[in-house]
C-alpha cells in the first residue's frame, strides 16, 4: 500500500520541474540499483542499513514484469559484526556483589619460592585479576588481606569492600609497568594542588574561610618549605599558580625513591584528598589521619556548620572519605617489615 501511495504521488509530480527532476531522477536510479543483486559488503559498509530488493517475493517481480521489481524499495537491518574484544564487567567499578562465596576457609602461608605471603582460599592460592600469584611483602599485609576475603558474606563477594587486596594488586601488576606515567601524572595536578588554594581575604563570604585555611593549613606549608627548601606559592586564582621549579623537583625525587607499595598508596591518597602534599605529609609522618581528613574538608565543614548537614549525601562523603584514607595509610603500614622481618 505504501509503495502504491509513492508511485501515485511521484506520478502526479511535474517532472519539468527544475527542482524536482533531480529528486526524481535520484529516486529512479535508486530504483534501478535495488533491482540489481547486493554483494555482502556488510563489513565495509559504516551504515547500520542496507538498502537492497525482497528476495522472498519472487511472485510480486514475476507479476510486474521485468520492469516492475524496480519500483519496490526494501531496508533490511545490518548483522553485528562479530566481537574481538571482552568487557570487564562494570561490578568492578559500581560496587556490585560479584558472583557468590565459593570457599569456606581462608589462611596465609610463605610463598611457594620463599619471596612474601600468599593468601589461601581453601585450598587455592589467591590471585590478582590477571591470574598472577597474590604475593604480599609482608605476613601482616597478607592476613589483614586474608581478613577482608573472610568477612565476605555468603550471598556474594563485595569488592567494594577490600581496599587494601585492590591496593595490592596495584601495586604488584599497574605500578611496575606504568610508574612513570602515575609520577608524571601526580606532578602535572601538583600545581593546583588543595592545599595552594587559598580564599580571597577581601570579601565578606570568603573571609572567614581565608582565616581557618591561614590557622590550619599554614603550618603545613611552613613544614614544607623546612622539608623541602622552598616556599609555597598559595593563590587565590580559579586557574591556580605555579609552582617553584626547585619544590617541583624536590617532590619528584622523593616520588621516584618510593618502592612500588608506597606509590601505589600515595597515588590513592592523592586522588582521595585532591592533594599531593597532604598525601606525602601522610607518607612522611607530618599528620595524622583525622589531620589530614580536617585539611580536606575544610571548607565543606564549615558550609556545613553554616548551613546544615544533608543526611544521606554530606554523612556519606565522610565515611567513604574516612575509608580512602585510612586504608591507603595502613596499607603503607602494613608493607613496612619489621625486625623480624614479617
Amino acid at each position: 500500500m505504501a509503495t502504491a501511495i509513492l508511485k501515485k504521488t511521484f506520478n502526479s509530480l511535474n517532472r519539468n520541474d527544475i527542482i524536482l527532476r533531480p529528486l526524481s531522477s535520484y529516486a529512479a536510479a535508486a530504483a534501478t540499483d535495488a533491482a540489481q543483486p547486493q554483494p555482502d559488503d556488510s563489513h565495509d559498509m559504516p551504515s547500520s542499513f542496507t538498502f537492497s530488493p525482497d528476495q522472498n517475493d519472487d511472485s510480486n517481480n514475476t507479476s510486474k514484469g521485468s520492469g516492475g521489481g524496480g519500483d519496490d524499495i526494501y531496508i533490511k537491518s545490518k548483522k553485528p559484526a562479530p566481537s574481538t574484544s571482552v568487557t570487564m564487567p562494570m561490578s568492578f567499578m559500581t560496587g556490585s556483589i560479584v558472583g557468590k562465596r565459593f570457599y569456606k576457609q581462608v589462611t596465609t602461608r610463605a610463598a611457594d619460592d620463599g619471596n612474601g605471603w600468599s593468601v589461601m582460599l581453601d585450598y587455592r592460592t589467591l590471585k590478582t585479576p590477571s591470574k598472577r600469584p597474590l604475593k604480599c611483602t609482608t605476613r601482616a599485609l597478607a592476613t589483614a588481606i586474608a581478613a577482608e576475603w573472610e568477612y565476605q558474606l555468603s550471598d556474594g563477594i563485595r569488592p567494594f569492600t577490600m581496599p587494601l587486596m585492590k591496593l595490592a594488586c596495584t601495586a604488584l601488576e599497574r605500578v611496575p609497568l606504568t610508574r612513570p606515567k602515575i609520577i608524571e601524572s601526580l606532578l602535572e595536578r601538583f600545581h593546583q594542588d588543595l592545599v595552594f588554594c587559598r580564599a580571597p581575604d577581601d570579601d565578606v563570604l570568603t573571609s572567614g574561610v581565608h582565616e581557618l585555611q591561614v590557622k590550619k593549613i599554614d603550618p603545613l606549608l611552613g613544614w614544607v618549605e623546612s622539608e623541602f627548601g622552598f616556599k609555597p606559592v598559595v593563590y587565590s586564582s580559579f586557574f591556580g599558580g605555579k609552582q617553584e621549579d626547585g619544590l617541583v623537583n624536590a617532590v619528584k625525587n622523593v616520588l621516584k625513591e618510593t618502592n612500588d607499595c608506597e606509590l601505589a598508596a600515595i597515588d590513592a591518597l592523592a586522588s582521595a584528598s585532591h592533594s599531593l602534599i597532604i598525601s606525602i605529609a601522610i607518607f612522611r609522618g607530618r599528620l595524622q589521619l583525622d589531620e589530614a581528613i580536617e585539611l580536606i574538608r575544610l571548607e565543606e565543614d564549615m558550609q556545613v556548620e553554616k548551613w546544615g548537614l544533608v543526611e544521606g549525601g554530606h554523612d556519606l562523603d565522610v565515611a567513604d572519605l574516612k575509608v580512602q584514607i585510612s586504608s591507603a595509610a595502613v596499607f603503607l603500614g602494613l608493607t613496612k617489615r619489621f625486625a623480624n622481618g614479617v
